[in-house]
């Protein structure tokens, strides 16, 4: 006699991947036209979207999404145009939910958008020099009642082969001298700072915490999580919000009180992405962010993350005292009182006021 069980197996196997095929099949039956996207559009520009209907079925309508959010609908399959002007610069996911055949079905693509803007070559004059202390692993920079407030991380000393203190500390900027100085524990690799309603917020590299400080005092008032998984790089605030970076190219936009995430931006010239965006500043509406590993600074539009401006600084690390444990430039303060602009670096011994010319 047969043995049936073999041959039941082998029908219900060919059963089984006959119906996903077909299913398949029906996922496949529409797509987005990428002949007719660019790779890369700019801010200017406008994108067209219309389906791949290979089998020409008949088509209800089609719903778009960009990034999930919703940007419009057509009837049939007539083709949809959107102005790019206000949208996030980066990557855009599209989605299309197709209706036909008295079912949905989802169609997806991806392109860039990047900015439309030139950016402007910043040329700057030094107006004073002031020390700074040399063992300062600089890693946030900012003005508040007329004191220069600096957060420092405990990098390696290439000379020594030691480790320092990370700290968060006051300074007289004429004079280099620290008034005041809170350290953090050695596990701790300090990171940005920013000043907003006489608080003080510090960032840690790794520790994925930050923490909140009285500005006259320094004690410490909370330590907070970051939102998600991540790396604390630079701070800056508006006088609302605050703007995180975190080594990519995306700024944070926080609620001081939560520190959770309300929005952000992501930041590009017209050709590429800007990545590594380390210590902010906040200056005459615009953030002006250190590129890490180029001594350059980026003047960047938040409301789009555009980068307006671009000024060229390595010329500073041939002004300071050369030593092993010299690092990149680092640290953005405007003071709004002198109406100039404090830079200095990691293990810089100085301090360089600077006027935009």
């Amino acid at each position: 006699m047969m043995n049936l069980k073999p041959f039941a197996f082998i029908l219900l196997s060919l059963f089984i991947n006959s119906c996903g095929n077909n299913k398949n099949d029906e996922k496949n039956l529409f797509s987005i036209d990428t002949s007719a996207l660019k790779q890369v559009y700019q801010l200017d520009e406008r994108v067209n979207l219309v389906l791949k209907n290979e089998n020409k079925e008949t088509i209800d309508s089609v719903v778009y999404f960009i990034n999930d959010i919703k940007i419009g609908s057509v009837k049939n399959n007539t083709s949809f145009k959107f102005d790019l002007k206000n949208q996030k610069l980066g990557y855009q996911g599209v989605k299309a939910i197709v209706h036909a055949n008295a079912t949905s079905y989802e169609a997806n693509a991806n392109f860039m958008v990047a900015s439309n803007t030139n950016p402007k070559e910043l040329k700057y004059k030094i107006v004073n020099t002031y020390p700074h202390d040399i063992k300062a692993y600089t890693q946030g920079f900012e003005f508040y009642r007329d004191t220069l407030y600096e957060g420092t991380g405990n990098g390696e000393g290439k000379g020594t082969g030691t480790r320092g203190i990370s700290s968060l500390r006051k300074t007289n900027y004429k004079t280099g001298e620290v008034y005041k100085s809170v350290p953090l524990a050695q596990e701790y690799f300090g990171e940005g700072i920013t000043i907003l309603n006489n608080k003080v917020y510090q960032l840690t590299w790794l520790n994925n915490e930050g923490y909140v400080y009285n500005a006259d005092t320094f004690e410490k008032i909370k330590t907070f999580k970051y939102f998600k998984q991540m790396q604390g790089w630079g701070l800056t605030n508006d006088g609302k919000h605050i703007y995180m970076s975190e080594g990519s190219e995306k700024i944070y936009v926080l609620d001081p009180e939560t520190l959770q995430e309300v929005d952000y931006i992501n930041v590009y010239t017209k050709k590429s992405k800007i990545e590594a965006l380390n210590e902010l500043e906040w200056i005459d509406g615009k953030i002006w962010a250190n590129v890490y590993g180029r001594d350059a600074i980026a003047v960047i539009n938040p409301k789009n993350g555009a980068v307006e401006g671009i000024m060229n600084l390595s010329d500073l690390k041939t002004k300071i005292t050369q030593h092993p444990d010299v690092d990149v430039l680092n640290g953005i303060a405007y003071n709004p009182k002198t109406k100039t602009i404090f830079v200095t670096g990691k293990n810089w011994d100085k301090t360089f006021e600077i006027v935009v010319e």
